[in-house]
């Protein structure tokens, strides 16, 4: 069957209801065209509705070339569509759907309801207006011989959609409970499209710790910290767990580990407990009378450690703290970590690898499958957290369906498949 259309419009297919793919079906109403939105989960935007559980952050405000830096390797081939739909247009947008928007100190930038789901809520509301229908339980098996796209339903009963083009937006591998499941790349491999394999993003690391500290103190947070890896250093939390640690300050040296375990090198960690001291100052700290004082009251007077900071520092040396001084602020102000490899898939906040950016034309569409649009994380890219990941899943969506617009208006994709947005 083929997606309705009324009069002269052009029939386009989402796979997948994630932000890009649904940022793409939005562009592609606004344009004109008959859009419906497949997902192969019960409900749309789970993933979106997870991302803002702790406080939704959509873009951040840093200055537009320091903000292209952030994505490493792809920077370069995410420039032209970041810069065609960049941060203040991202916030236009959301405020455009009466949410109103705040930037932090940090100039990360949430909605003023701190939350996903009055967002998606009125967004869908939009969508609907604007006659997108969303289909869930559907899951996409790929191309029939006439191209046009398979699906699986509910009970397993396949059914055969054509478009004139195709958007996807299939996600990555990060959260495969939520939807991403990154199965779509058995499907491209087979058309002869290289897709890189999928890795851990802004993910925890697993360390071996000590029985004491997985017992005592998995949990447990470190604050105000500065952890470096690779001449890398970034301020920031950490949360101590039975198998590692995770948090924001290890989220945003991800790459550097994933570097590192890619060369099959050690991953040299090591953790400034107060950043904000010098060498100096921390050992004229530890000069004080110690008296009858255990080492960790004097610590914890002396320096406001944690039980937990200091924990760590037992851990590094594997017994008592070093008797000189200097020694025992250089340890303080650079705790030396073994960490042994990445959390996996399943609690990363994102992936890195996918489709490279070779196998598309300047409007993301495949070389190999013209008609095809791809965006978000289906795509080879990674960045941090702090609104990275969902600035560029936006700004390919939107790159995506102009490309599907500009590729349709010329009459290319006359009676070839439509425009299938892929989930995210």
């Amino acid at each position: 069957m083929g997606v309705p259309a009324r009069g002269g419009q052009r029939t386009c297919v989402v796979v997948g209801a994630g932000p890009a793919g649904l940022m793409a079906a939005e562009v592609l109403a606004a344009s004109g065209h008959a859009v419906t939105v497949f997902d192969q989960m019960p409900s749309v935007g789970r993933k979106f509705l997870m991302a803002g559980r702790g406080g939704l952050n959509l873009t951040h405000t840093e200055p537009l070339h320091t903000f292209l830096t952030r994505y490493g390797q792809a920077a370069a081939p995410l420039s032209a569509a970041i810069e065609h739909f960049p941060p203040a247009q991202v916030v236009a947008w959301c405020e455009g759907l009466s949410q109103e928007t705040f930037a932090g100190s940090s100039g990360r930038v949430f909605p003023k309801s701190f939350k996903s789901s009055p967002l998606l809520r009125a967004w869908l509301g939009r969508l609907s207006d604007a006659g997108v229908v969303i289909r869930t339980h559907q899951r996409w098996l790929g191309w029939d011989r006439s191209g046009a796209l398979l699906f699986s339903g509910p009970g397993g009963i396949e059914e055969c959609v054509k478009a004139d083009a195709v958007v996807l937006a299939l996600g990555g591998a990060s959260w495969p409970r939520l939807g991403s499941t990154g199965q779509w790349r058995s499907i491209l491999q087979a058309t002869g499209v290289a897709v890189a394999p999928f890795e851990p993003s802004n993910c925890g690391v697993r360390i071996a710790w000590s029985a004491l500290m997985k017992s005592r103190f998995a949990g447990e947070p470190l604050k105000r910290i500065a952890l470096t890896c690779g001449g890398e250093t970034r301020r920031g939390e950490a949360i101590i767990t039975r198998d590692g640690m995770e948090g924001g300050a290890i989220y945003a040296l991800a790459r550097s580990f994933r570097e590192a375990l890619q060369k099959n090198e050690t991953i040299p960690l090591t953790i400034d407990l107060r950043p904000d001291e010098t060498h100096e100052q921390i050992k004229t700290r530890l000069s004080g009378f110690r008296g009858r004082q255990s080492m960790a009251t004097f610590l914890r007077k002396a320096l406001k450690l944690t039980p937990v900071s200091i924990a760590l520092l037992h851990e590094a040396t594997g017994g008592p703290l070093p008797a000189d001084q200097m020694q025992r602020a250089e340890l303080i102000k650079a705790v030396p970590v073994t960490v042994t490899g990445l959390a996996g898939l399943e609690r990363a906040i994102s992936s890195s690898g996918g489709v490279p950016f070779d196998a598309l034309d300047e409007n993301l569409m495949l070389r190999v499958r013209p008609g095809v649009f791809l965006a978000g994380e289906m795509l080879d890219w990674d960045a941090p957290t702090g609104g990275y990941l969902l600035q560029a899943c936006f700004a390919t969506g939107v790159k995506a369906a102009q490309g599907a617009v500009a590729w349709l208006g010329s009459g290319t994709g006359a009676g070839e498949q439509t425009c299938a947005i892929a989930q995210e």
